[in-house]
C-alpha cells in the first residue's frame, strides 16, 4: 500500500474486473423465455391442427388425436434429444447449418441454412398474424386495421430486441410463466373433470366434423402427424443461438433444450389427453385450445386469463427469431456467405443488421399477406423440417466418425428422426403445395444460389486484395494532391493547408463551363489566385457539358496515365454546418465530385470537413 494511501486513510483501489459482456447473455431461464416462445405458442395451434386433420374421417378419426400425438411427442423427445448432442458437438451455434457444413458438405450447408431464413422470418410473420387475430377475435372493431396493428406489434418487438437479447428475455418471462402457468392449470383440473364445465364458447357455431367413418386409412394419419409436427417449430432455435448464452453456454443451453421439450411434451399431451377425454369437436371460429378452457375451466375469467395469455405469447412468439436468426446470420457472413456487416456487433451484444434485417423482410411479407394468418399458414414449417431432416443425417455421420460409448444407439436415434422428419417435409410440402408452397419450393434454390453468388464475390475480392497471402513491403511514392475549388475563402485555405501537409505536390483544380457568367467568374477567380498567391498552382479544367464530376475525373485518368509512379489524392473541402436542418443549405458540390473521383478513378478520396 502506498504511503499515501496510509496517510488520507483510504482503502486500496480495487480494479474492476473488464467488462466481458456476460450480462448482456442468457442464463437458461431467460434462455428459454427468449428463443422457446415459438415452441410454447404451437401448442395453441398443434392440436388444432391434429384434429382438423382427423375431422374428416369422422368421430372415430377423432379418437386417433392422442395416438397422433404421443407420435409427435416421440418426435419430440428425438429432437431434444438430437440437439443436445448438437449443442455439446458445436458450441458457435448454427444448429442444422453447422452439422450439415462439418458432415454433408458445403451445399447441403447452405440448403440447411436457407430454409432456416425462410423458417425464421415466416415464424415472425405467423406469430404476429396469430396474435393480432386472436385479439381481433376480442375486439372484432379491430379487424379493419389489422395489418397496421401486425406492424406496430413487430416495431414493439423490434425495438425491444434492439436493446439486446437479455432484455428481450427479461421482457418476456412474466408472459411465457403466465401462459405456461395457465396451460398446465388448465390441464390438471380437466384431469379431475368426468365431463365438461361449460360448452358456451362454442355454443352456436357450425362444427366441421364430416359424417362417422369406420376406417382410418395411413394417408390421413400420416397427414395429421405432419400437420401436428408445427408444433415442433423453435425446436431448434436454442441450438441455434448458443454463443448467446453466458459461459459455460453449451452447458446452459442444454439444459434450456431440455426445459423446452419436456414443458412442451406435457402440454402436448395433456392437452389431447384433454381433448379425448371431453369429446371435443372442431367448431368454425373457435379454437380447440378456447374450447378446453371453456370446458376446463369454466367459462369464467380463467377462460379469459387462458386466451388473452394465448394472444399475448402468439404475438411474442415472433421473438424466437430475433434470438436465433441473427447468430446464424453471422455465422453465414463469417464464412462469406452474407455480407460481412451481419457479422457486426452493437452494445449490448445485439447484432443490429441481423434484427434489422429480419425486420424489414417480415414487415414486407405481412404487408403481401394483409394481415392475414391463413395466407402465411401454408409456407411456414417447411423450411424447420428440411433442417430437422438435414441435422439429423448429419449427426448420424457425426456418431460414425465419432469414438465413444453409445454411439451406434445414438446414431441410430438421429436416423430414426431423420427418417420421420425427412418423411414429415415430403407429407407437408405435398399436402400444401398448392395452398402455397410451391413459393417455399422456389425461394429455397434462389437463396442458396444467392448465398453462393456472395461467397463467389468475396472470393474474387479475395484473390484480388491477396488475402492469406504475405504482400510486398511498403515503399514511398510521389504524392499529387488535387483540391477542388470555386472561390477564395477560408475553406480554400484550410484545405490548401491540409493538402501540403499529406503531398509532395499540390494543385488546385476548378472547372470551368463555357457559359459566358461561368467564364467570368473563373477569370475572376484566376486574378484574386494571382494576387493571393499560395505557393499552389491553379488549374483550369474547361467543360462543355454542366458537369462537375467528369472534368475532374478525366484530369485524373490523364495524370494516372502520364505519371505512373504517382499516387493521386483528390481533397475535397466541405463546409459542416452547426446544426443538422441546415445541411439543406448546401450545393452538395463535394459529395458529387467525391463519388465521381471513387467511381471512375484509382485515386484517393478524402473529404475535408471544415466545421462552421
Amino acid at each position: 500500500m502506498s504511503a499515501l494511501t496510509i496517510e488520507n486513510g483510504a482503502a486500496p483501489a480495487v480494479e474492476e474486473p473488464p467488462d466481458t459482456g456476460a450480462r448482456h447473455k442468457l442464463t437458461a431461464v431467460t434462455g428459454l423465455a427468449a428463443l422457446s416462445l415459438d415452441a410454447m405458442a404451437s401448442v395453441a395451434y398443434g392440436p388444432e391442427a391434429i384434429v382438423l386433420v382427423l375431422a374428416a374421417a369422422g368421430g372415430y378419426g377423432l379418437g386417433f388425436t392422442l395416438p397422433v400425438t404421443l407420435a409427435i411427442a416421440g418426435l419430440l423427445a428425438v429432437l431434444v434429444a438430437s440437439y443436445r448432442q448438437v449443442i455439446a458437438a458445436f458450441p458457435d451455434g448454427g444448429g442444422s447449418y453447422a452439422v450439415a457444413k462439418a458432415h454433408l458438405g458445403r451445399r447441403t450447408s447452405l440448403v440447411a441454412a436457407g430454409s432456416l431464413v425462410l423458417d425464421y422470418v415466416l415464424n415472425v410473420a405467423v406469430a404476429v398474424t396469430a396474435g393480432v387475430a386472436a385479439l381481433t377475435s376480442a375486439f372484432p372493431e379491430l379487424y379493419g386495421d389489422r395489418l397496421w396493428t401486425c406492424l406496430a406489434v413487430l416495431v414493439l418487438i423490434t425495438g425491444v430486441n434492439l436493446r439486446g437479447i437479455v432484455e428481450s428475455a427479461r421482457a418476456f418471462i412474466a408472459p411465457t410463466a403466465v401462459f405456461i402457468g395457465a396451460i398446465l392449470v388448465l390441464i390438471v383440473v380437466g384431469l379431475f373433470r368426468d365431463g365438461p364445465v361449460s360448452t358456451a364458447a362454442s355454443a352456436g357455431h357450425a362444427s366441421v366434423l364430416a359424417d362417422d367413418a369406420t376406417t382410418v386409412g395411413a394417408l390421413l394419419l400420416l397427414r395429421a402427424f405432419a400437420s401436428g409436427c408445427s408444433a415442433l417449430t423453435g425446436v431448434e432455435a436454442i441450438a441455434n443461438a448458443v454463443p448467446s448464452f453466458r459461459a459455460p453456454a453449451a452447458r446452459r443451453a442444454m439444459r434450456a433444450e431440455v426445459a423446452l421439450g419436456a414443458l412442451l411434451g406435457v402440454m402436448l399431451i395433456g392437452l389431447s389427453v384433454l381433448i379425448s377425454r371431453f369429446g371435443l369437436q372442431p367448431v368454425e371460429g373457435v379454437t380447440v385450445l378456447a374450447q378446453l378452457a371453456d370446458a376446463s375451466l369454466g367459462h369464467n375469467w380463467g377462460f379469459y386469463v387462458v386466451q388473452f395469455a394465448t394472444m399475448v405469447l402468439l404475438a411474442l412468439s415472433a421473438n424466437t427469431s430475433f434470438g436465433g436468426l441473427p447468430v446464424l446470420l453471422k455465422l453465414l457472413a463469417r464464412d462469406n456467405y452474407l455480407p460481412h456487416v451481419f457479422g457486426l456487433k452493437a452494445d449490448r451484444q445485439v447484432h443490429r443488421h441481423g434484427v434489422v434485417w429480419l425486420a424489414v423482410v417480415s414487415a414486407g411479407l405481412l404487408v403481401f399477406s394483409g394481415g392475414d394468418t391463413n395466407t402465411l399458414v401454408p409456407l411456414f414449417a417447411i423450411g424447420v423440417f428440411v433442417g430437422f431432416t438435414i441435422a439429423q443425417t448429419g449427426m448420424v455421420l457425426h456418431w460414425r466418425r465419432e469414438r465413444g460409448p453409445r454411439r451406434v444407439a445414438k446414431a441410430l436415434l438421429n436416423g430414426l428422426g431423420a427418417v420421420l422428419t425427412g418423411v414429415s417435409a415430403v407429407v407437408v410440402t405435398a399436402t400444401k403445395f398448392h395452398d402455397g408452397a410451391w413459393l417455399i419450393v422456389i425461394a429455397l434454390p434462389v437463396l442458396v444460389l444467392a448465398f453462393e453468388a456472395v461467397h463467389r464475390a468475396y472470393g474474387r475480392i479475395g484473390e484480388r486484395l491477396g488475402v492469406g497471402r504475405i504482400p510486398e513491403p511498403p515503399h514511398r511514392e510521389r504524392s499529387l494532391v488535387l483540391v477542388p475549388v470555386s472561390s477564395l475563402t477560408r475553406l480554400t485555405s484550410e484545405a490548401l493547408t491540409a493538402a501540403v501537409s499529406l503531398g509532395d505536390e499540390v494543385r488546385a483544380v476548378t472547372v470551368c463551363h463555357p457559359d459566358p457568367e461561368d467564364v467570368a467568374a473563373t477569370e475572376a477567380l484566376e486574378r484574386d489566385w494571382a494576387l493571393w498567391n499560395p505557393g499552389v498552382p491553379l488549374v483550369r479544367l474547361p467543360s462543355e457539358r454542366r458537369s462537375l464530376g467528369r472534368p475532374i475525373t478525366a484530369y485524373v485518368r490523364d495524370l494516372e496515365a502520364t505519371e505512373p509512379g504517382t499516387r493521386v489524392t483528390v481533397l475535397v473541402p466541405e463546409a459542416e454546418p452547426a446544426h443538422l436542418w441546415q445541411r439543406v443549405l448546401q450545393n452538395q458540390r463535394g459529395a458529387v465530385v467525391a463519388h465521381a473521383v471513387r467511381r471512375d478513378t484509382n485515386a484517393v478520396v478524402c473529404r475535408l470537413r471544415f466545421r462552421c
